[in-house]
C-alpha cells in the first residue's frame, strides 16, 4: 500500500526545483521572474501524484512556449513522488509586466542604457570598418561566438543600419520578444542578437536620415534587456558617418576594432576609421587584417590583396594616438569562413580547426582578456583632510 503524500512538503519541493528552470530569453530563474502562478498537486486515479503548475508568459505568443514547457515538467518530474506533470499556461497581466521590466531594469521604470552607467563592467567593441567588403560583419559574428563558447556572457548589436547581414551570418531567423516597450533579443550559438533585419520585410531597403539612425541605435540599446553582459559588439557601417558618431556619444567608454584587408587603398581608409577615434575620445584597441592570404596546395601563401595592410594601419594609428594599437590577427581567405557565415553558423563552431577559426578564436581570447578601462567608474575613494 502506498504511503500517502504530503502535498504541501510535496509543492515546495516542486517550488524548489523550478528555481532551476531559466527563462531561454531573459536567462534568470521563471520563480525570480514571477512566471510561476501556481503549483498544485493532487492524486493522478492512478495510485501517483499529478502535478500542475501555472506559468504566466510574458507574451502571448511567446515562441519560447514549448521549451519552458519541456523544461517545467522536467524539473517537476525530479521531484519524488511526482508521476505526471501539466503545465497551464497563462499570460502575465499589465501590472505583472510593468513590475518585471522595472524589476530587469534595476528598479528605473524608464529606460536607460546600461552600458553608459559608471558601475557597467560590460567591455564594449564596435567593430569599424573605412570601407564595405573587408569581412567586418563576418570577424563581429566570429568574434561574438567565440567569446560566447569560452563562456561569456555575449551580446551582438548590428548597427550596419543600411547593410545588415548579422542576422543571415548567426542563423536569426525570429525578431526579439516584445513585452510592451521592452524587447527580448533573440539568442543565436548563446549569443544575444539585435538587428535592423529583424523588424523590416526581406529585400526592403532601409532609407533613413541621421537622427533617425541615431534614435534607433538608442532605442536598441536601452529598449532591449540585454541583462548582465560581459561582452558587447557592435557591427558597424562602413565609414566614419551617423552611426560612428553616435556610438561615441551614447557610449563614451566604447573601444574600437579595425577590420582592414592588406590592400593598401583599403588600409587607407580604415586608418581614418580608426583615427575618428581622436575626435571622440575613443581608444582603438587593435587591428585585425582579413583576407590576408590564400595558402597553395603546396603550402605556399599566395597574397591576393597584397601585404602589409594591417601592419601599416595598426603602426599608424599607434602614432596617431600615442597608445599602442596592436596588429591582433591575420585571418586568411577561407572558403569555409565564407560558406559558414551563409549558413548561419559561424566557422569557429562549424569547422574549429579551420586556419581563419583559429585567428578569430586567438583574437577574440586577446580581446575578451582585456580590462575594462577606469574612465567615468566610481573608485569608491573618498577625499581625506590634511
Amino acid at each position: 500500500m502506498p504511503h500517502p503524500v504530503d502535498a504541501t512538503a510535496l509543492v515546495d519541493a516542486v517550488r524548489a526545483e523550478l528555481a532551476s528552470v531559466q527563462d531561454p530569453e531573459i536567462r534568470r530563474p521563471i520563480t525570480e521572474l514571477g512566471m510561476v502562478r501556481s503549483v498544485d498537486a493532487a492524486p493522478d486515479g492512478a495510485g501517483g501524484t499529478l502535478v500542475t503548475v501555472g506559468l504566466d508568459l510574458t507574451t502571448p505568443g511567446c515562441p519560447l512556449k514549448e521549451t519552458l514547457t519541456r523544461d517545467v515538467t522536467a524539473a517537476a518530474s525530479r521531484v519524488p513522488g511526482v508521476t505526471s506533470v501539466h503545465v497551464a499556461m497563462g499570460v502575465m497581466s499589465p501590472e505583472q509586466r510593468t513590475e518585471l521590466r522595472s524589476m530587469l531594469r534595476g528598479g528605473s521604470p524608464e529606460p536607460v542604457i546600461p552600458f553608459a552607467q559608471p558601475h557597467s563592467l560590460t567591455k564594449v567593441f564596435a567593430i569599424a570598418s573605412g570601407k564595405g567588403g573587408v569581412g567586418k560583419s563576418s570577424v563581429t559574428a566570429n568574434l561574438a561566438v567565440a567569446m560566447a563558447a569560452d563562456g561569456l556572457r555575449v551580446g551582438v548589436l548590428d548597427a550596419d543600419v543600411y547593410g545588415f547581414s548579422i542576422p543571415r551570418m548567426l542563423g536569426v531567423s525570429r525578431p526579439p520578444t516584445r513585452v510592451d516597450d521592452m524587447l527580448l533579443p533573440p539568442l543565436a550559438h548563446d549569443v544575444k542578437v539585435v538587428s535592423i533585419g529583424m523588424f523590416v520585410p526581406a529585400g526592403q531597403p532601409v532609407v533613413w536620415r541621421g537622427p533617425m539612425l541615431h534614435r534607433a541605435l538608442q532605442q536598441f540599446l536601452a529598449d532591449v534587456f540585454w541583462g548582465d553582459l560581459d561582452v558587447l559588439l557592435l557591427d558597424l557601417p562602413p565609414g566614419t558617418g551617423d552611426i560612428a558618431i553616435s556610438v561615441a556619444q551614447l557610449l563614451p567608454t566604447s573601444e574600437i576594432v579595425v577590420v582592414t584587408t592588406p590592400q593598401v587603398a583599403a588600409a587607407e581608409v580604415a586608418e581614418r576609421a580608426g583615427s575618428v577615434a581622436l575626435q571622440t575620445s575613443q581608444r582603438v584597441v587593435g587591428v585585425v587584417e582579413n583576407m590576408s592570404w590564400l595558402e597553395q596546395p603546396d603550402g605556399s601563401r599566395l597574397e591576393v590583396f597584397g601585404a602589409g595592410g594591417g601592419a601599416t594601419v595598426a603602426a599608424n594609428l599607434s602614432g596617431a594616438t600615442g597608445t599602442d594599437v596592436p596588429l591582433l590577427g591575420q585571418v586568411p581567405l577561407d572558403v569555409r569562413l565564407r560558406a559558414a557565415g551563409d549558413a548561419g553558423t559561424p566557422v569557429v563552431l562549424a569547422d574549429p580547426d579551420a586556419p581563419a577559426a583559429v585567428v578569430l578564436r586567438d583574437v577574440a581570447r586577446s580581446l575578451a582578456g582585456r580590462s575594462r578601462g577606469l574612465a567615468g567608474r566610481p573608485l569608491g575613494l573618498s577625499p581625506v583632510g590634511r
